[in-house]
């Protein structure tokens, strides 16, 4: 069952960027406040990132809406205007209508999305009502706003027991690893890491792949994050203290960054050939 509800700021086209690529140096944090679009204020967004304030005419606009997945959980898409994603630049100086979003559930980050589409599982999201927040993000990684607010969307989404890929059983807190199944064990190559006290160990480096390998990404952090890699749309739950366990198949080429979205650490780069 599902309702909505959304809103905000408006304009003229939207866009999609293409692969994404590394943005900030291992081991490093997000670089911020470059560029000299906008008024850059005082004041942060409710994440701690700074607000980037510009006039009202011509300003971003996004949009979010819903469907339920026919096989598990829903299809989020972003409506922007006068936006357009720029997965390639990330981690740049802040260019006019340009950047990313982040995709929130009751406050706690969830994704960092570079394109209009997301698919949210439906383990993501315990059953109830829940308002789901999108932000918009200049390439430098403060947020775009108008009068003093960030530019962002909101929805409400109400979970049941009917919603796809949910009936039947119970809900799994979003932290909850999922144990690997016999194919995530038939990995080319491991990678093993350890996150302890803002530090990655080893310390954060390039692994190669051919193209069609697998990976399988270990990794123990001390503090509840979330994994992602960048460029492949996947993530992955990291339960304090606990290892989880990420395989995917490496079937897209260039460099990709491995991060954590809480602790904002590069754990490793991904070099596919």
């Amino acid at each position: 069952m599902l309702g909505v509800a959304l809103l905000l700021v408006g304009g003229a086209a939207a866009g999609c960027g293409g692969r994404a690529t590394t943005h900030h140096k291992p081991g490093t944090s997000h670089e911020q406040a470059t560029g000299s679009v906008g008024t850059l204020l005082d004041a942060q967004d409710p994440t701690g990132h700074r607000l980037r304030e510009v006039p009202a005419r011509g300003a971003p606009e996004v949009r979010l809406s819903a469907r339920p997945d026919s096989e598990d959980g829903w299809n989020l898409q972003l409506t922007v205007q006068n936006f357009r994603f720029t997965p390639d630049s990330t981690g740049g100086a802040a260019l006019p209508g340009a950047g990313h979003a982040h995709l929130e559930l009751d406050g706690r980050k969830l994704a960092r999305l570079y394109s209009p589409w997301f698919h949210l599982p439906a383990a993501q999201v315990p059953e109830g009502a829940h308002t789901l927040t999108v932000r918009l993000y200049a390439d430098d990684h403060t947020a775009w706003a108008v009068g003093g607010k960030a530019i962002e969307g909101t929805l409400r989404l109400t979970a049941s027991a009917a919603t796809p890929g949910q009936a039947g059983h119970s809900h799994p807190p979003a932290s909850a690893p999922s144990a690997p199944s016999p194919s995530q064990a038939a990995a080319d190559r491991t990678v093993t890491l350890t996150v302890r006290d803002g530090k990655v160990s080893p310390a954060p480096g390039r692994t190669e792949l051919r193209r069609g390998e697998r990976i399988a990404l270990r990794v123990t952090s001390d503090r509840a994050d979330t994994l992602h890699v960048h460029g492949y749309d996947e993530e992955l739950a990291l339960p304090a203290g606990q290892e989880a366990t990420l395989v995917l198949t490496a079937d897209r080429t260039g460099l990709f960054e491995v991060e954590t979205h809480e602790s904002r650490l590069v754990l490793t780069q991904l070099l596919v050939r």
